[in-house]
């Protein structure tokens, strides 16, 4: 394989992955897996590293992958509704005076479904031998899927303590939805300490971008610190630096243990929608950690499980509860306002995401000229029920995914990974906090394939 074609795929896949919209929520907003061999496992692999795309997760398994290009893509399917239940009428005997601002969207009952369901993910990823003992790799991948466009659905509001108007759009203000992206360039370097175990580090950048529509409403009932900077402001960019450290021994025969940690990467600020994320536009990337075990039963068959925990309460921007805005016996809506809790303050409302654990276990097994793969993975709910109302663009409740994949021979130095995963639906039920008489039901579900094309060098 000649370097100029190496160098074109590298190219061709980078390329792809600046214009694809990476909507990829599964774990949060965090993928299942990055791998095509680890998505085949429900995404684990801390302590078992097979390709190259493996610093995703582990940068010490880069070590034991070898000399090796991966190029791949996913069409990822995520179908995400939100329904209102109950009165689309005020609290009975309240006027608009009463409650304003408060109860200021009584949303349209019924089940609003999300357009531009069907994404194209592409990945790569490189990684060379130093020498026996090390190595150095970059792979490129994104996470995503706080993206969702209602252009159905229609709210009720209080534009002043006059009386009530219904206009069309989720909360009255049309088309109504988020879109954001990220893009990881993961520059890895990986040392044998000795026969059974390796350690690794990666440099981390990041690009996020990000766009809102049909919030202006939270501005009229002065909710936001900043109505010019809260949507309809096109796509912001914002970057940072942060950086995963990794090990992995064999501890027993058979038996290797793996522990991953990414840092928290502090982001520069979304400008343009200072008046939206608390904090003027924060939206830092929360730390994981992921610990592993992978069991080699015979020379044909291995087990693997991952836990993973997301720390997504260390942003406020991700973290903070809707209480902060609508609330009129504290925060934002109180008696003189304390605006630190309005839509951009420095404890503005966020989307009241807890921290999430996720188990991840698959198994592995060889058939002739063939590697089959099943996982199941379960997560913890990260979106309270008293939540739900900001999460209707972000409904990422998803908690169980199934996946099936294998790897075949392509000739001696090629090969082909497939990847499958399905997420049945999953939902969340909780009360609209700006009108008591009504329930919103987030919910989603999820499909999507992968496939990876490799090259050994």
């Amino acid at each position: 394989m000649s370097r100029r074609f190496q160098k074109s795929l590298i190219a061709l896949s980078v390329s792809g992955l600046l214009i694809s919209p990476l909507a990829n929520a599964t774990n949060g907003y965090f993928a299942h897996g990055y791998s095509t061999k680890e998505k085949g496992l429900a995404g684990a692999g801390v302590a078992h590293s097979q390709d190259a795309m493996a610093a995703a997760n582990n940068p010490a398994g880069m070590v034991n992958v070898g000399n090796r290009l991966d190029v791949g893509a996913a069409i990822f399917n995520p179908n995400r509704s939100y329904t209102v239940s109950g009165s689309a009428a005020p609290p009975t005997g309240t006027s608009s005076a009463a409650c304003f601002p408060a109860c200021g969207f009584h949303l349209e009952l019924g089940e609003v479904e999300s357009e531009a369901n069907v994404f194209l993910i592409p990945h790569v990823a490189y990684n060379t031998m130093l020498d026996s003992e090390s190595s150095a790799g970059i792979s490129i991948y994104g996470n995503g899927g706080m993206n969702t466009r209602y252009k159905g659905g229609s709210a009720s509001f209080a534009p002043t303590a006059g009386g009530f108007v219904n206009m069309p759009g989720t909360f009255a203000d049309g088309t109504t939805g988020v879109d954001l992206a990220q893009l990881f360039f993961n520059f890895s370097y990986a040392k044998k300490l000795d026969a059974d175990s390796s350690v690794g580090a990666s440099l981390v950048f990041a690009y996020q971008q990000f766009k809102a529509d049909g919030l202006s409403r939270f501005g009229d009932f002065g909710m936001s610190n900043d109505t010019t900077k809260l949507d309809s402001n096109g796509h912001d960019t914002s970057t940072g630096f942060g950086a995963k450290l990794g090990w992995q021994g064999k501890v027993a025969p058979g038996v290797t243990l793996g522990a991953s940690y990414q840092t928290k990467i502090a982001m520069s600020e979304f400008d343009d929608y200072a008046g939206l994320f608390a904090e003027q536009g924060d939206f830092d990337i929360p730390a994981s950690l992921t610990l592993g075990a992978a069991w080699d039963i015979d020379d044909k068959r291995t087990l693997v499980v991952d836990v993973q925990t997301i720390y997504y309460s260390d942003v406020g921007s991700i973290a903070n509860s809707v209480v902060g805005i609508t609330s009129q016996t504290s925060g934002c809506l109180q008696s003189f306002g304390d605006t630190t809790y309005c839509l951009g303050g420095s404890n503005g409302a966020g989307f009241g995401w807890d921290d999430m654990t996720v188990v991840k276990l698959g198994y592995e097994w060889d058939q002739n000229d063939m590697t089959w793969r099943v996982g199941l993975s379960n997560g913890s709910q990260p979106i309270p029920d008293g939540e739900v109302m900001f999460n209707i663009l972000a409904p990422a409740v998803m908690e169980t995914h199934l996946t099936f994949g294998f790897t075949m021979a392509m000739g001696s130095d090629a090969e082909f990974s497939f990847a499958g995963m399905y997420a049945p639906s999953s939902d969340v039920t909780g009360p609209n906090p700006m009108n008591p008489n009504q329930t919103i039901k987030i919910e989603m579900d999820q499909l999507e394939v992968q496939g990876t094309y490799t090259m050994n060098f």
